[in-house]
């Protein structure tokens, strides 16, 4: 017999009755029935009943074991009685009868439960990570990520993608986020960046020849974090196609998408054809450029209605023709208290308040009441009414004022909306393509224009788009793949032009000299027949979270960082000793402690 095992614990069943069976794994829990001590053996593949009586020559051992202890189990196979048969494990019918127990390893007192998963502090759960992830869920999510992984490159091969690895060690990219510098001990006073995508690696590939590459690709960005995105490092699925317009990036990386949402989301129904919503629709619809498509709500312009009436506010914002009036609908919420409680979350925002008119039957007729309906009148409030579709019962809420300022705190309102009323289906997901990205926009605390989305897209209208259109007019090939309020995907079509790049990098304020310097390798490849090509990058941790239900994406990440950006398990960042500073010539310059 195997030194460990002769089978796993997961493996047992009716057919291994009356077997002789050897067993290793971790304590789940020991459970005393008067006398009969039962011990719960878990490992990878499973779970496995164990049970010793008094007359066992191990049963003394036994009582020493505590949960998480490593033990090897020898033991008879049998099968349980037909009422402690346990229908919810594969190893429900039989139990293991213990002859032997080996302790492979004893646990000291637990700093965290495995069983049972209750709630814990994230800090004593990050500190002890080889814990947690015993814990089942936590282990199953990190098996489906990696299962999910193993979908993706099976999908990408399939489609005509071949898996490359790009540089780890780069150079220092001061567009988007900032990065990770690594001194250079060759070149004192140099550094290297980590990549934080592998965008100029990949463009270039196609300007090698190589026609459609994929990458599960680690990227680093020195981000602060949030629970949608790890700091420091995160997972894309990154690609890359040559010869190709927008429509052929959809109608290749759909079906592909479509396909791991359906093999992993235990039933729930995926969007069938991805919508294509442009980016000004998202804003003024949803507020969001990643719109939760869940929810049925969909903001209206109701301006006219505002306009001239009896609401001197609004009126005299309508007087500036930059301005708006949104109504955001709100089918069942019709009583004055839900919208006092949705006034009183809009404070919670910083906001002065929610304007709201609600709908109810008075005497058999259909009436609009709250402080706006008052003062704008029977007339506009019926209007309003007709105009987005509402009925006695529903409610609507109102913001005003610039929507380029307003629009981010309106989509919230509109989420909360339909938490609040439960208007959101859970049960699906709801997958769309967000296109035409403003290519430009303009940066307030600077003054200046900036690239909106990736610099490296092609403006729709190429270079006379460039030459004689206000650059906040522009818009680009660029286009994100959002689901249930999350963006999982951004791409573009890149601009493969040399005299095409500098000119966008002119309107950000950057010289011809400044793209050598900066963009290289990129500008000199450009100059020798570079191919039309675009592509994407999915997020992994993302998709992951999305298919499991997870609500952190550090539920589905082996060893993350906390919030702070530190690795409680292995103590990074940490010093670094003097003679490593001295080898990379760098002399520490830190902040005085206040």
């Amino acid at each position: 017999m195997h030194r460990y095992r002769s089978h796993t614990c997961g493996e047992l069943r009716e057919t291994h009755v009356g077997a002789t069976a050897r067993l290793s794994g971790w304590v789940h829990r020991v459970r005393d029935h008067g006398g009969l001590l039962f011990i719960d053996l878990r490992d990878h593949y499973g779970m496995t009943q164990c049970v010793i009586d008094p007359d066992s020559p191990a049963f003394k051992l036994a009582e020493t074991v505590r949960a998480e202890w490593c033990l090897r189990i020898d033991g008879d196979v049998k099968m349980r009685t037909p009422e402690t048969v346990n229908e919810t494990l594969p190893t429900g019918a039989i139990e293991i009868f213990i002859r032997d127990i080996e302790v492979l390893g004893a646990a000291r007192e637990l700093p965290l439960p495995v069983f049972n998963e209750p709630d814990y502090p994230e800090d004593i759960r990050l500190t002890y990570r080889f814990l947690d992830l015993r814990r089942e869920t936590l282990h199953e999510n990190i098996m489906t990520r990696t299962r999910i992984i193993g979908s993706m490159r099976q999908r990408m091969g399939a489609a005509g993608f071949t898996e490359f690895q790009t540089p780890i060690l780069t150079a220092s990219s001061p567009e988007g986020a900032r990065d990770f510098l690594v001194p250079s001990r060759l070149h004192p006073g140099k550094f290297y960046a980590l990549p934080q995508a592998p965008q100029q690696f990949k463009q270039l590939l196609m300007v090698s020849g190589f026609d459609r590459y994929f990458q599960i690709a680690p990227c680093f960005r020195d981000e602060d974090p949030r629970a949608d995105r790890l700091p420091g490092e995160f997972y894309q699925l990154d690609l890359e196609m040559s010869f190709v317009e927008q429509e052929d990036v959809f109608s290749t990386m759909e079906p592909i998408m479509r396909g791991i949402f359906e093999e992993f989301a235990k039933g729930k129904p995926v969007t069938g054809t991805f919508p294509r919503i442009p980016y000004a629709d998202a804003i003024a619809k949803y507020g969001s450029d990643k719109p939760d498509l869940r929810n049925p709500i969909e903001m209206q312009d109701v301006g006219t209605h505002f306009a001239g009436s009896g609401f001197k506010i609004f009126a005299r914002l309508l007087e500036d023709t930059k301005n708006a009036v949104w109504a955001i609908p709100a089918p069942t919420g019709g009583s004055r208290a839900f919208c006092d409680r949705m006034n009183s979350w809009a404070q919670g925002e910083g906001q002065p308040g929610l304007g709201y008119i609600f709908w109810r039957e008075e005497g058999g007729a259909l009436e609009g009441a709250g402080p706006l309906a008052k003062n704008i009148g029977e007339e506009r409030t019926e209007a309003i009414r007709t105009q987005l579709g509402l009925k006695a019962g529903d409610a609507a809420f109102f913001v005003a004022g610039d929507p380029k300022k307003f629009s981010d705190f309106a989509g919230k309102a509109r989420t909360r909306v339909g938490e609040e009323l439960d208007l959101i289906d859970r049960d699906r997901f709801a997958l769309a393509w967000i296109v035409d990205f403003p290519f430009f926009e303009w940066d307030e605390e600077e003054k200046k224009v900036e690239f909106a989305h990736n610099p490296f897209s092609m403006p729709q209208g190429g270079l006379d788009a460039l030459k004689t259109m206000d650059p906040l007019d522009i818009k680009a090939f660029q286009y994100d793949l959002v689901c249930n309020g999350y963006e999982i995907a951004s791409g573009s079509i890149r601009n493969q032009s040399p005299e095409l790049m500098v000119k966008a990098f002119e309107k950000v304020g950057l010289s011809k000299n400044d793209v050598e310097e900066r963009f290289g390798g990129l500008y000199r490849a450009f100059q020798y027949g570079a191919p039309p090509h675009g592509g994407m990058a999915a997020g992994v941790d993302r998709i992951v979270m999305l298919l499991v239900g997870a609500k952190n994406v550090r539920d589905v990440s082996l060893f993350p960082m906390n919030q702070q950006a530190q690795d409680l398990l292995m103590g990074a960042p940490s010093d670094v000793y003097p003679k490593q500073l001295r080898e990379l010539h760098i002399r520490l310059n830190l902040p005085e402690k206040g």
